[in-house]
């Protein structure tokens, strides 16, 4: 009776466990599959070729020749004969002053210098037959010799009343107009050598003995729109600002064209060492962990790290100098917190776009 009185009990508690066995059963390989979920990931062949090794920095460009076109006598502005853009060359007359009362001077002063010209000269013939003392003959010719040096003076004051460029270069800004006086001193232009133009780069003092004169330079330009502009380091300065820690470069730029103007802002690269047909991979591919530097590249389907050795690094590139070949995979997309063995897709990779193009064609 006992064993009739629990059986129907114990036969339900076996049918429980047995449902409960079968749904674990089930679930396991759910869980299995969520392990075993491959990481999509896009790779790379390493390249070789030439990288160079650069120094980058910033710089505004400046004219090399720039000068404050002044005034050196007083007067009043009758004619302006250039205006902002013109060009003009050393010498070249660019406004003409009121000289009037500079000329009447020099006409006066060349009228006194004639008068004792003419009594020097009948002193000298008297002087010759003895009729004159040294002294007063000598005080003549000293007259003589000052009003000569004054009528230069009033000459060259009225020459100035044409005020001339005195470099040559581009009409930058005018400050005057006509009818305007103009004090002694006052700028009138500003003229603005484009010929070269230069920028000056100061470089911390680590790298001096990495950039010397005739380095080849690349100058990007916003304004440009991707012309980069090639030159040279003209200059390297012999000393270091103690207080910047920084020495100084000079690169002239050669610009016939004048696309580029004084105060435009520059991207400078001085490329100083080169190495030829060396193997390289993108920057972006590094990961740097605890002081290494390592890659992941994919080997059957996995994804194992490797340790690399790195030299140069230039326009998106690195230069791999050990621990990878040429015929290594590298993973560059999707390598951030991948782990070493971790299962890895390649969705990138030739063959499987073949497969998916077969794939459209069937449907």
């Amino acid at each position: 009776m006992t064993l009739n009185r629990y059986g129907p009990a114990v036969f339900v508690c076996a049918m429980l466990l047995g449902a409960c066995g079968q749904n674990e059963q089930d679930e396991a390989p759910e869980e299995s599959e969520e392990e075993t979920v491959a990481v999509p990931v896009e790779v790379a062949a390493p390249v070789r070729g030439d990288i160079a090794a650069v120094y980058s920095g910033t710089a505004p460009i400046e004219a090399f020749a720039e000068a404050d076109v002044i005034a050196k006598v007083a007067g009043e502005v009758r004619e302006i004969g250039v205006e902002e853009g013109d060009n003009v060359k050393q010498g070249q007359v660019l406004a003409i002053l009121d000289g009037d009362r500079l000329r009447l001077e020099l006409n006066q002063s060349e009228a006194n210098l004639r008068k004792l010209q003419r009594d020097y000269e009948r002193n000298v013939e008297l002087k010759d037959k003895g009729l004159v003392s040294s002294g007063d003959f000598d005080k003549i010719k000293y007259d003589m010799e000052a009003l000569e040096a004054s009528f230069n003076l009033a000459k060259l004051e009225l020459d100035y009343t044409q005020i001339r460029a005195p470099i040559d270069g581009v009409v930058s800004e005018r400050f005057v107009r006509l009818g305007n006086t103009l004090a002694v001193n006052e700028a009138a232009f500003r003229i603005t050598s484009f010929d070269p133009l230069v920028a000056y780069l100061h470089v911390p003092e680590r790298e001096y003995r990495r950039i010397a004169q005739g380095q080849p330079v690349g100058i990007d330009i916003d304004a440009l729109q991707g012309q980069r502009i090639i030159a040279a380091v003209t200059r390297v300065s012999p000393i270091v600002d103690p207080q910047t820690g920084t020495f100084k470069i000079t690169i002239e730029i050669s610009d016939e064209q004048r696309r580029i103007k004084p105060g435009m802002f520059g991207r400078i690269s001085i490329v100083y060492d080169q190495h030829v047909n060396v193997l390289q991979i993108r920057r972006s591919a590094i990961i740097e962990e605890a002081g290494e530097t390592a890659v992941f590249v994919v080997e059957d389907d996995k994804a194992i790290r490797k340790f690399v050795q790195t030299a140069y690094s230039d326009s998106g590139m690195i230069e791999i100098t050990s621990g990878l070949s040429d015929n290594d995979r590298v993973i560059t997309v999707g390598q951030i917190g991948l782990k070493d063995g971790a299962l890895v897709t390649i969705i990138n990779a030739p063959d499987a776009a073949d497969q998916e193009g077969d794939d459209a064609s069937a449907d």
